[in-house]
């Protein structure tokens, strides 16, 4: 059993640290994707403050297919160029948004949700598909969580291909 414990205290540098130490701890000795997945999103919905929504999808065809989640019933389809996470996937690079009203052609699967980051997973120059992470909070998501992120996908993608759950 994997004990997940987060500090209120810590500063977000510190929770991203924390992050990817227990992410290498939860991927030691699996290389299943999709079970690493799994554990990742709840990982950080667990140690991230503020979010109310953490989760993948992975590409299909010309559209991202819900992955892993935790959080309420999201959007099971979203084509690439649409919304934040299909703008992320088109253009291969995290977005920021810190008020996803104002993002043209938003996709609002949780009224809740005021804020949006979205790392591409790119996996030996292929996009695999993205990490999604909302927040009720305006402007919740910054540079530190850019990279703090970044590196948790990058933990991840080095622990498992994940080739499999994209086609």
């Amino acid at each position: 059993m994997h004990i997940v414990e987060s500090d209120p205290r810590l500063s977000k540098a510190a929770v991203y640290r924390q992050v990817k130490l227990q992410l290498a701890g939860l991927f030691a000795g699996e290389n299943n994707g999709l079970a690493n997945a799994a554990n990742m999103s709840a990982l950080l919905y667990q140690m991230l403050p503020e979010v109310n929504w953490v989760g993948f999808y992975f590409l299909r065809g010309r559209e991202l297919v819900l992955g892993p989640f935790q959080g309420k019933v999201a959007c099971v389809r979203i084509a690439i160029g649409r919304g934040v996470c299909g703008t992320a996937a088109e253009r291969r690079e995290i977005l920021v948004v810190p008020d996803v009203h104002a993002f043209p052609g938003h996709i609002a699967c949780d009224a809740d949700s005021r804020s949006e980051i979205v790392v591409p997973l790119i996996q030996r120059g292929r996009l695999i598909g993205v990490l999604d992470v909302d927040s009720p909070v305006l402007a919740r998501f910054d540079d530190e969580d850019r990279e703090g992120l970044r590196a948790a996908a990058d933990v991840l993608l080095a622990s498992s291909p994940l080739d499999h759950l994209a086609a």
